[in-house]
């Protein structure tokens, strides 16, 4: 029996051509767009045998480096499943587009993890994420100039073009549960992916900080609040997520884990909020410090270069006393909104952020310069990190099965 993996960037695109070749009436092949390095940004579009689709629905994967793997797996589960369903006569008026990886340059250089072994610490040793600036899913500030990464130009483009009911951005998380956040509450989902999760044996993220003051109306479920509301607190608005509204389509941010921690899905309320939420709030001020000190010791021409693990971590290191700020009683300003009711799930979530963040910037500093300081980091904190939260290892095939169920529960019903 083979070992499972994760697939390459590569081996998307092969499955892509081989199913263009099996489906050759349904399915093709092309280039929307070429990223800052040159590499051709692919989408793969599944239609109707015969007289074009009414409408569109798009699938995004690769938007975040780090989880192009699952999302590249997951667009060839739904892309071969579509296929099959119209040649066999069930098509419901809808063409399917998949972005194949919207990130290719950075996808590659998480790809020796691919090869595994399959531990919070070989997921590290190999880890990259770029800096906000880079990520093709965010636009510039309103009044900014056009969006400079040719990779976001060409998701807008992709969405001008299709004008999708639905887009669907495929995400993953190393510890946590599964989520899916929306930019329109659509009834029937959380039901929908509380099933599936339930069946795969994966938690559902019921407090995520990633949307700690959206409405969620079931858990692992998330409502982005309307442009303008504080609520947003930056994340989603200024997006392509918020681009489809425009053409009053709906955008769905799926998110699996790699591995479980079933704390995420306790919806109980933690027996003391305020005292865990200031020490995960100390934590992330006191470890992001120590990932700088290393950085400053470095020799300044390998600090001076330009590497994009280096712009993230200058970028963590920078912003690390204000990423506690929406939640740290310690440090919250005033006026802050107030906190929602503080479960052990989200408290949970929380602390996984206040741990992940500084694991992150090290792991990409080790990266850049394997010393010793910094490798011993990234040793403590991984060791540090599975000893709070007791990781579970989710099978590829589960992360992919629920990441493909979550898109089909919302399209279906979206068109419900």
């Amino acid at each position: 029996m083979a070992r499972e993996h994760y697939p390459t960037t590569a081996e998307v695109i092969q499955g892509a051509r081989l199913l263009t070749l099996r489906y050759p009436r349904l399915c093709r092949l092309r280039a929307v767009g070429r990223s800052r390095a040159g590499r051709p940004l692919l989408m793969l579009t599944v239609d109707q045998a015969e007289g074009g689709s009414e409408r569109n629905a798009l699938v995004v994967a690769g938007p975040h480096a780090n989880e192009a793997a699952v999302g590249g797996a997951t667009v060839l589960r739904l892309a071969y499943q579509l296929a099959a369903e119209r040649e066999g006569g069930h098509g419901d008026g809808t063409a399917w587009h998949f972005l194949l990886c919207i990130d290719p340059d950075g996808a590659v250089l998480n790809e020796p993890w691919l090869r595994g072994p399959y531990t919070l610490r070989g997921h590290y040793e190999h880890f990259f994420r770029p800096c906000a600036a880079e990520q093709p899913e965010w636009l510039p500030p309103p009044g900014a100039p056009d969006a400079s990464l040719p990779e976001t130009r060409a998701l807008l483009g992709v969405l001008d073009a299709l004008r999708p009911v639905l887009q669907c951005s495929l995400h993953g998380i190393d510890v946590g549960g599964s989520f899916v956040q929306l930019t329109s509450d659509i009834p029937g989902v959380p039901a929908r992916i509380g099933k599936s999760a339930a069946e795969l044996d994966i938690p559902l993220e019921s407090g995520s900080s990633d949307a700690f003051q959206w409405p969620s109306p079931g858990p692992g479920v998330y409502v982005m609040p309307p442009d303008g509301d504080p609520a947003t607190v930056g994340d989603g608005a200024n997006s392509t997520w918020a681009h489809a509204r425009r053409y009053d389509g709906v955008t769905a941010v799926v998110e699996v884990p790699m591995w479980a921690c079933d704390r995420t899905a306790d919806i109980s309320p933690h027996p003391a909020p305020d005292h865990a939420l200031r020490v995960a709030g100390a934590a992330l001020r006191r470890d992001l410090p120590r990932v700088a000190r290393v950085l400053d010791h470095l020799d300044p021409r390998l600090v001076g270069a330009d590497s994009p693990m280096l712009r993230t971590v200058k970028e963590l290191v920078g912003i690390g006393p204000r990423l506690s700020a929406d939640w740290d009683p310690a440090v919250r300003p005033p006026g802050a909104l107030p906190l929602p009711p503080m479960t052990t799930a989200r408290v949970t979530s929380i602390e996984v952020y206040a741990q992940r963040v500084p694991l992150r910037a090290a792991a990409m500093l080790r990266r850049v310069a394997d010393v010793p300081r910094v490798t011993r980091l990234v040793d403590e904190w991984c060791a540090a990190y599975e000893s709070a939260y007791r990781p579970r290892w989710v099978p590829i095939a589960d992360q992919v099965e629920q990441q493909a169920r979550s898109v089909i529960a919302v399209y279906e019903e979206l068109r419900t």
